[in-house]
């Protein structure tokens, strides 16, 4: 999460784990449309090009909160 300045402002380790679950969640749902799109007999490359896409936004927040729970050994 980041205020208006772009800056990240810590959320809570609760917070944090269930947005990771949501996010998670959204992820694997948009793998399985995927999964769908390209079992078609003529996929639609575009769709699926946007839909991997959205994956890489999603794997990217995900990682993004994960570096959250992490501590900060060096610190």
């Amino acid at each position: 999460m980041a205020d208006n300045d772009g800056e990240m402002i810590p959320l809570p380790n609760m917070e944090v784990r269930g947005r990771l679950v949501e996010l998670r969640q959204r992820h694997q749902d948009l793998d399985a449309a995927v999964d769908a799109l390209t079992s078609m007999p003529t996929p639609d490359q575009l769709q699926i090009a946007r839909l991997k896409k959205q994956k890489l936004i999603l794997r990217d927040q995900i990682v993004k909160l994960e570096n959250m729970l992490i501590p900060d050994l060096l610190a």
